[in-house]
């Protein structure tokens, strides 16, 4: 799914245009154990309910793709009769109405998902009708050729509200306020089918991660029979890892610099796209060739990618830089520079030690005091 994908589906969380026929929630305490189950119409919700319920979903189907959102396609084993990605399809297909259905789907998230405090799991079941669209891609709302049927669940942290004073009408008086145990937004959630070429896609899902960082690799796989991806970070090591085995001590400045700068206008080339950027084993091979890596070092490239990454792994190119800040590192100093201004840096041997050199006029600020600059005559 790309983003144009997720927004038109987010546009569908509004009273309006909602199309979610039913709700089914499940409280898990501490200690793992059911409190509270619920199941619904989600249409015979409050007004103030129904809003609050639009801003978790609207947050489920949040952030940047690659990073809190991942795509996952299912494996053949997945989809066979028991499979992970069969329930899940056997449980869109029911519509939440099955009770016994949803008891097994609250099994298996409570079995598989780490959290050592009380959440809250809420399903949901929507049938979208996807409008036709245009020559000129306008939308035409009395045009459609399908009914987009999909599951959405959200898993949200249950927390006691903080201590304090609070003023009561009532009594008119200043007094201790009432703790109540507040639904926070979601740290984990996953919509199914995927929403793929604005139609149905039963051999993939999409996975959300509030910290990109904490993608909980043993629930996707145990959960959805899907291999979780790398992270944002995991990649970004990986492809640092890649050219340090592949440049060995010729790993210079320069090239290092010339690495960012090209991958910084791939992602401007690009920044309009719906789709994010990625770069399989020959494309990364590519953009090292571009920045000047000779091809002696390459010999070493595919033994070092398949190492570090996978061989049929691609990387995305948002995770691998910055595009809003080059970043030069020693044991003692850090310098941080604006990409477009990066070739203000210069490494040079200064009276016989290797020093890096940045270029300065007189518009120079120290701890917020403007100071001039050394003469060349001083």
């Amino acid at each position: 799914m790309n983003k144009k994908e997720i927004s038109e589906l987010k546009k569908q969380f509004t009273p309006d245009n909602c199309t979610i026929s039913r709700i089914c929630g499940c409280y898990v305490d501490s200690k793992k154990e059911k409190r509270l189950e619920m199941r619904e119409s989600f249409l015979s919700l409050s007004d103030e309910e129904m809003f609050k319920y639009f801003e978790i979903f609207k947050k489920t189907l949040s952030g940047t793709i690659g990073k809190n959102l991942q795509n996952l396609e299912f494996p053949l084993k997945a989809e066979a009769e028991g499979g992970e990605q069969e329930f899940l399809l056997r449980l869109k297909n029911s519509r939440l109405t099955d009770d016994a259905l949803v008891d097994e789907c609250y099994d298996k998230i409570i079995e598989h998902y780490y959290y050592a405090e009380n959440y809250f799991i809420i399903l949901v079941h929507a049938a979208y009708d996807v409008p036709g669209k245009a020559k000129d891609n306008t939308e035409m709302f009395d045009s459609s050729d399908e009914v987009y049927e999909y599951i959405l669940c959200c898993i949200c942290p249950v927390r006691l509200s903080k201590a304090g004073l609070c003023y009561n009408e009532v009594e008119n008086r200043i007094r201790d306020r009432i703790r109540d145990w507040i639904v926070e937004l979601p740290e984990r959630g996953f919509l199914f089918p995927a929403f793929h070429d604005r139609s149905t896609d039963l051999h993939a899902m999409l996975y959300y991660s509030k910290k990109p960082e904490e993608l909980q690799a043993e629930f996707v796989e145990n959960m959805f029979g899907c291999e979780a991806s790398l992270t944002a970070g995991e990649q970004k090591e990986s492809f640092q890892a890649v050219i340090s085995d592949t440049l060995g001590e010729e790993c210079n400045y320069e090239t290092v610099k010339n690495i960012h700068d090209n991958l910084t206008m791939l992602m401007e080339e690009h920044k309009d796209d719906p789709e994010p950027v990625m770069l399989d084993k020959r494309e990364v091979k590519q953009l090292l060739e571009r920045s000047g890596v000779e091809d002696e070092k390459l010999s070493d490239f595919d033994a070092a990618y398949d190492n570090a990454v996978g061989e049929d792994t691609s990387l995305m190119a948002s995770n691998l830089v910055n595009t809003r800040r080059f970043e030069i590192k020693t044991p003692l100093i850090t310098i941080q520079v604006s990409p477009e201004y990066a070739d203000l840096v210069e490494t040079r041997i200064v009276d016989g030690k290797k020093c890096l050199v940045i270029t300065v006029d007189d518009n120079v600020t120290v701890n917020g005091i403007s100071a001039k600059t050394m003469d060349l005559d001083e």
